[in-house]
């Protein structure tokens, strides 16, 4: 007689589902956070654009950098540790600089409230230029189907 293991005699049957149940948690944890999250990405500088018909942009690749201008003649920032802060002159041409020479950018978009004096958008423009921006863009909103009366 064939001597037989112990373990033979009583083999277990292997399981041969998956418990999904820890990716469901998982799922619902990364729902939440991008519920949170989501809103404070489309956080931005209110400004009133001035509405003109042009040609679209052509899709970036990369996030643009976007230099706004408040109707007060604040500068800000889209990219940095507070894009809602007021930024002065030389911290703005720093900053464009070290960006421009990270992602090997060549144009930063301009958006400047339609209330903000024509002058200072220019300087905008002149410290872009002097942080190595070769392309500069002015960000425009397509006009409404009413007329709006222009300003004298």
């Amino acid at each position: 007689m064939a001597y037989t293991p112990a373990t033979n005699r009583f083999k277990k049957k292997r399981m041969s589902e998956i418990n999904v149940v820890p990716y469901i948690d998982v799922m619902l944890v990364l729902l939440v956070i991008f519920m949170v999250t989501a809103p404070l990405l489309a956080q931005g500088v209110k400004v009133e654009l001035p509405e003109i018909t042009s040609k679209p942009l052509k899709q970036m690749e990369q996030e643009p950098v976007i230099l706004t201008v408040n109707k007060e003649g604040e500068y800000f920032l889209n990219i940095g540790e507070n894009p809602t802060k007021a930024i002065d002159d030389e911290t703005m041409v720093a900053r464009v600089a070290a960006i421009l020479k990270h992602k090997k950018l060549s144009e930063v978009l301009v958006r400047g409230d339609e209330a903000v004096p024509y002058g200072k958008v220019v300087v905008a423009m002149s410290l872009l230029q002097k942080a190595g921006v070769g392309n500069i863009g002015l960000v425009t909103d397509p006009p409404a189907g009413n007329k709006r009366k222009r300003r004298k």
